[in-house]
């Protein structure tokens, strides 16, 4: 492929993706199948460990912009300091040749073959690469890169930190690897799918392969499927415009039930965790079902979900205790209903298996200078000095809270992970400290 070839080529099938923001902590390398792969490869490219380690730090702080992956580049601008500076990955394009024989020999392999036809990009496929001898993965003298910024390493913390984010793209869209080597992947699925029509056309043996014991047939004249070779090769014939929609029918001016919606939604939601409650019974999460909700809890809940201010006020003003108790209350309920609220307001050892789970979690998911101290209460896992905590549930899910004046208050949604929950807990605490910091100046 010539350069101005290529360069045509980046321009129409470049795709364009947003900045991501911030990291506080996480793992910097891509989760996915493809993503470990392309991390592995491309450290094993450039194998000092120096420029890698400022590329995994500085991927994380949210000061490359918006990325763009084309034919044989990926590029970026950085952010540093007062400069913004160019930032570009090159790879080489496979050729014509190398992509047919990539695809003859994934035709080879049946389940490879459904897989990417059903838009997936199987892990079995670096099989077919390896048959090919054709490079998927970077390899020495195969990945470059470029940047403005003339730092005396090479390659630079911004290189390293844009071929870390790229691990992060592939763990949504591992057929960004393809388009790095020049197809994207429609181009790949149809010329996959040419491979096998053609194989069907003329049978899978190629001349000089070597033949069983049986007689090769011979080949048929060359103009025997010429119509339907005519025929696959026609274009499609567009399809008729779809008609316009119809009016949308009339609401009726009273419910048909004679019950207002609100109340109907607020059933369906309590409905919805009871089941999940349920479901988390059945899961192994907890000895017993769930029993049905006592005065203070139902009471939380109606505080939880109720939108009319008149109705949460008088709740207050009956639930026997203080207002700001129903309001932390209410605060935890809609992190997680019923399970939630227990977190809050009881504490309960978890089996040592389960805390040491958690803390390989920790361990594998941040870098080891950057997972801030912890210490460990029961179900609370309390970063030292930092005001924040992790509080696992019953239900297998860590919640995340804040301490202030009056207490520990919830401070956002749970997960079963708890390195996740973390993050975003140290995340959302860096973001409100730099907003405090922003409205002193």
């Amino acid at each position: 492929m010539s350069e101005a070839q290529g360069g045509g080529a980046r321009d129409r099938d470049a795709r364009g993706f947003p900045a991501f923001p911030a990291r506080r902590g996480g793992r910097a390398r891509g989760q996915s199948f493809w993503a470990a792969q392309w991390t592995e490869a491309m450290e094993d490219v450039w194998p000092e460990e120096g420029p890698l380690k400022k590329g995994r730090s500085f991927a994380r702080t949210g000061r490359i912009g918006p990325i763009t992956v084309s034919p044989g580049r990926v590029a970026a601008e950085v952010y540093g300091g007062e400069e913004t500076y160019r930032t570009r990955l090159t790879l080489t394009v496979l050729d014509d040749d190398e992509w047919d024989l990539l695809w003859e020999k994934t035709a080879d392999r049946p389940a490879e073959t459904e897989a990417l036809l059903a838009g997936d990009l199987p892990e079995d496929l670096l099989e077919a690469v390896e048959d090919a001898r054709v490079r998927m993965l970077p390899g020495y003298g195969d990945l470059d890169a470029e940047c403005d910024c003339d730092a005396l390493d090479h390659p630079c913390q911004h290189a390293t930190a844009l071929a870390y984010q790229l691990s992060w793209l592939l763990d949504t869209d591992p057929w960004l690897l393809l388009l790095l080597r020049g197809r994207t992947a429609e181009e790949a699925v149809e010329e996959l799918k040419s491979a096998l029509l053609l194989r069907a056309l003329t049978g899978p043996d190629e001349p000089g392969e070597p033949v069983g014991t049986e007689p090769e047939e011979a080949a048929p004249p060359p103009d025997t499927y010429a119509a339907q070779r005519a025929a696959y090769t026609r274009p499609a014939t567009p399809l008729p415009a779809l008609p316009p929609l119809p009016d949308p029918p009339a609401a009726p001016e009273e419910p048909l039930t004679g019950i207002e919606a609100d109340p109907l939604d607020r059933l369906a939601a309590d409905a919805a965790l009871r089941a999940r409650e349920l479901l988390a019974y059945a899961h192994g999460f907890g000895t017993a079902p769930p029993e049905p909700l006592d005065t203070w809890e139902d009471t939380v809940r109606l505080a939880a979900t109720h939108p009319a201010p008149r109705a949460v006020q008088r709740l207050r003003e009956g639930c026997g205790r203080p207002a700001e108790d129903l309001d932390r209350a209410a605060a935890a309920w809609r992190t997680g209903g019923r399970a939630a609220l227990d977190a809050l307001e009881h504490s309960w050892a978890p089996p040592e298996q389960q805390t040491a789970q958690a803390r390989t979690a920790l361990a594998t998911a941040w870098e080891a200078e950057e997972l801030p101290p912890i210490t460990v209460d029961g179900n609370h896992w309390t970063l030292t000095d930092r005001g924040l905590q992790l509080r696992l549930a019953h239900d297998g899910r860590w919640y995340p809270y804040r301490h202030r004046d009056t207490g520990w208050w919830p401070a956002g949604p749970p997960s079963t992970d708890p390195a996740e929950t973390l993050a975003d807990l140290t995340g959302l605490a860096a973001a409100d400290d730099e907003s405090s910091t922003d409205g002193q100046l």
